[in-house]
Order: C-alpha cells, then sequence, then structure tokens
C-alpha cells in the first residue's frame, strides 16, 4: 500500500498504470473508517486493478461548524484498517484540495433540494466541488459510494452526467451493525445511551416496509413519526417517503415500483441517516 499527500504525485503514479492497461478503481472518504468503508474498498479491489482509497474531511459540505470539528478523525487507525486492502491512499490537505477557493455552483435539477438538501443546504454543492476534484485528480474507471448515503450517491450520478465524466458509479449496499444500526463514523460520537437505542431507527424503518400493505403514504409517514419520537433519546428530523429514480415524494404505493424510504434522526448531538428499499 502506498501512500500519497500531493496531488502531483498520485497523478504521476496513476498514469504509468493507465500506459499498463490498468483499471482504476476509487473510494472518496473522510476517514473514520469502519467495515462499512471496508466492503467498499473491497469491492473496489475485486473490480479494479487498482485501487485507490482517498481520507480527507471536505470543509466545503459541513454546513454546521461544530459538526466540522466534532467529524471524528484516526487517520493512523485508518491506515491500518486500509493495509493490504488497497493499492493507494491519498491523504490530501485543505490546501492540496482547495488552493484557491471553489466558488463553482452545481445544477442537479432539483434532487439536491429535497430531504438532506433541504436540511443542510449546501452540502452537496460541496459534495460535488469535493468529488469532481478528486475525480479529475484519480480519473478512476470506477468509483464505489455506499447506498446509506442514498441521496449523495443519486447527486453524484447527476453530477458524472452533468460533468460528462467517463466514470461508473457503484452503489454498494449497506453495512449493519449485529443491532441493525447503519455502520456510520458518526456512530462513534454516540454516548452509551444514545448508542443502545440507535437501533430502533433500522427496526422502525423496517417495520415501515410491512407497514405498507396495510396504511397509506401519508398514514405510514405519521406511524413512523410516532415510533421515533415515542422515546425522548430519538427526535425524527424527516421521514420521506420517494421514488428511487427522482426521488420525488410518492403520493401513493400503486403510484412507484421503486420506492424507497429515507430517515433522518438525531440521537441526542449526533444525526444519523439510513434507507430502505420498498419494492424488492
Amino acid at each position: 500500500m502506498q501512500i500519497y499527500y500531493k496531488k502531483e504525485d498520485l497523478i504521476e503514479y496513476l498514469e504509468i498504470q493507465r500506459k499498463h492497461n490498468k483499471t482504476i478503481g476509487f473510494v472518496p472518504t473522510m476517514g473514520a473508517l469502519h467495515r462499512g468503508h471496508v466492503s467498499l474498498v473491497d469491492l473496489s479491489s475485486k473490480l479494479c486493478d487498482i485501487s485507490v482509497v482517498s481520507v480527507f474531511v471536505n470543509p466545503n459540505q459541513f454546513n454546521d461548524s461544530s459538526d466540522l470539528k466534532n467529524y471524528p478523525r484516526d487517520i493512523d487507525s485508518d491506515l491500518e484498517l486500509l493495509a493490504e486492502r488497497c493499492t493507494v491512499v491519498f491523504i490530501p490537505s485543505v490546501e492540496e484540495i482547495y488552493p484557491e477557493p471553489d466558488t463553482r455552483v452545481f445544477d442537479f435539477d432539483g434532487i439536491d433540494k429535497v430531504m438532506e438538501g433541504e436540511h443542510r443546504p449546501g452540502h452537496f454543492n460541496g459534495v460535488a466541488q469535493v468529488v469532481s476534484k478528486l475525480f479529475d485528480i484519480v480519473k478512476p474507471h470506477k468509483a464505489i459510494f455506499g447506498q446509506k448515503d442514498f441521496q449523495q450517491v443519486a447527486i453524484i450520478k447527476k453530477m458524472v452526467e452533468k460533468l460528462n465524466f467517463s466514470i461508473e458509479i457503484i452503489s454498494a449496499p449497506i453495512i449493519r451493525e449485529t443491532d441493525g444500526l447503519a455502520m456510520s463514523s458518526r456512530n462513534r460520537l454516540l454516548e452509551k445511551k444514545y448508542r443502545e437505542i440507535a437501533c430502533e431507527i433500522f427496526n422502525t424503518i423496517s417495520e415501515s416496509k410491512n407497514q405498507k400493505d396495510f396504511l397509506n403514504v401519508k398514514e405510514l409517514k405519521s406511524w413512523v413519526n410516532q415510533q421515533i419520537n415515542k422515546t425522548e433519546l430519538l427526535k425524527l428530523e424527516y421521514f420521506e417517503i420517494v421514488d428511487h429514480r427522482t426521488l420525488l415524494p410518492i403520493e401513493s404505493f400503486d403510484s412507484s415500483k421503486n420506492a424507497i424510504a429515507c430517515i433522518a434522526v438525531w440521537a441526542g448531538k449526533v444525526r444519523l441517516i439510513d434507507n430502505i428499499i420498498y419494492n424488492s
């Protein structure tokens, strides 16, 4: 496993690999890695000759300065987890990625205005800024993202389409803890009492998949609201049932064969997201 801190050095290395017809897979991360990230890296290594993992906490996608400050960082642990799993780790500084302020504004045809976009204004524009820069550096054949960040994957696919990147975007399944909680770097910020109850997020959306056979969309959203908020330790920020392709809310379960339920919940001061595909 090789480690690069400068983009010029990484670009030079990858150009040599391309001359030898090596396929390049890419997994962009913000560090604080866990088994969910490992599954993405393993998939990249399975599909491609060269696997590049970036570790970079992108300040441009945080609309809350305290969230940026508190985001977990443990590069030594990250490198230990990645050892022998990938070919290259790219660990740039903020100055390396943003030598000048990035003022680009992206048009995502409205899919950035709902759910996460509504509650985290500017977040997806910051995501697109950094991912497009990383794509320009790595020039991967395939890029792997986790389905837990379902809306982000849709945003990345839209960005690739808009910017004419020749990159295959692959969405990998959610990896969960034994109690069902979706793996996330933010989980390590949970106090014990919140961690113990956080599994109710997945339990609730899993049961909602069954309840949709008896309740209409409006009733089901109300049911999820009641289930999550019945404990003082959890607070629902949103629960939406949307079309998997358009991200637009569905009005009835008959109106979409691609329904996916997306949820954001506050567990104390930690914000957790999850989703479940209904039509599967």
